[in-house]
């Protein structure tokens, strides 16, 4: 290991010891800056992606059943046929350190180091390695000015700094106001809230690029799906979506 992070590992641990912060999740003790707002125990508890799971080839959704290697990518829930980008991937599930990481995220704009070691894991992995530029989700200005921020452009900046593809933050925008979704909004309430929300106000950014829409949740794929409508009709050649976690319906 280089010398730097092994300094930085001993900087944390020290700083961990010195300035205990309880886990948000078990409320035991968080033992490095690197895992954030929880313990190293609820991030070993958190059902993390290997890459090796049986998925829909195209939205990652998780299936209990096995197929071989050679037939991975023939796999499709058929749930997301009419979502217009080509792959989208999670880290993990909706659950435990990813939740809260998720959770704190919203309030204060800082990826933890093992957060960018997971994104960067999962962006490496086939198809999303094909991507050559990174686009966040936008939120609408009014919403971002209250927020303070974009989550997911902070996501996207530290996954641009781990990957080295440019993070794009001026060429998708979100065009008008839309109301949040709400719990027990179905996909279909979900594709109209979105629908036309987004649109591309640079093209020559993007044309012919393979974009790797980022955000932070992938709940029915509606958000992503109309911003990657807008990005293949502005000539991008591909769009793949890269998130934090998803939840898990079997």
């Amino acid at each position: 290991m280089h010398l730097t992070g092994v300094a930085t590992i001993a900087y944390d641990s020290l700083l961990a010891l010195v300035y205990p912060e309880a886990c948000a999740v078990c409320n035991g003790s968080v033992e490095s800056r690197a895992l954030g707002v929880t313990c190293a125990d609820c991030w070993q508890q958190t059902h993390i992606f290997t890459g090796t799971e049986t998925i829909c080839w195209k939205c990652g959704l998780p299936s209990l059943g096995n197929v071989p290697d050679e037939k991975r990518e023939e796999v499709r829930c058929r749930l997301c046929d009419a979502d217009a980008f080509a792959a989208a991937r999670a880290c993990g599930v909706y659950e435990g350190a990813l939740r809260a990481s998720i959770l704190a995220l919203k309030h204060s704009p800082h990826v933890c180091g093992r957060l960018v070691e997971l994104l960067s894991e999962t962006q490496t992995r086939s198809p999303l390695h094909r991507a050559t530029r990174i686009v966040p989700v936008p939120l609408h200005p009014e919403r971002e000015q209250a927020r303070g921020f974009n989550q997911a452009a902070v996501i996207g900046r530290a996954l641009s700094r781990a990957s080295g593809l440019p993070c794009d933050e001026v060429s998708l925008i979100r065009s008008h106001h839309t109301d949040r979704h709400r719990a027990g909004m179905d996909a279909k309430d979900r594709r109209a809230t979105v629908a036309e929300a987004f649109l591309v106000s640079y093209p020559a950014l993007v044309a012919d690029e393979r974009v790797l829409l980022v955000d932070d949740v992938f709940t029915t794929g509606a958000t992503v799906s109309s911003c990657a409508k807008v990005l293949l009709a502005a000539g991008a050649a591909e769009v793949f979506v890269l998130t934090i976690a998803r939840p898990v319906r079997y």
